[in-house]
């Protein structure tokens, strides 16, 4: 398991490249924003999506409407993947939330 300070590393890396998928998105449609260790996605519907770290597991956790996942960051293909099934990863899982509530393409890729 890797220590405190790669996991915080690793995290604010995720983030940031969540969030700056969010710099050519018209916020009317949807925007991402930080407040300490919680990543919100607002949608124009009114859904939110919160992304955050869980420190003492070492995951990320995201909820959208009445669905949650837990991703666990697996160093050999350099992702998050769901620890329930590793075919789920935390970007595609994003990206499928943000075409369903924003209908926006968002451009996150590993």
């Amino acid at each position: 398991m890797m220590d405190e300070s790669q996991y915080l590393a690793l995290a604010d890396k995720t983030f940031r490249k969540i969030l700056d998928a969010f710099d050519n998105i018209d916020p009317d449609q949807a925007e991402a924003y930080m407040a300490g260790d919680v990543l919100t996605i607002a949608f124009a519907n009114g859904i939110r999506c919160v992304i955050n770290t869980q420190r003492p597991v070492r995951q990320v956790w995201l909820a959208s409407r009445a669905s949650a996942w837990h991703f666990d960051y697996n160093a050999e293909l350099d992702r998050w993947v769901s620890d329930k099934d590793a075919n789920e990863q935390l970007f595609a899982t994003v990206r499928e939330i943000v075409l369903r509530e924003g209908n926006v393409t968002l451009a996150l890729a590993h």
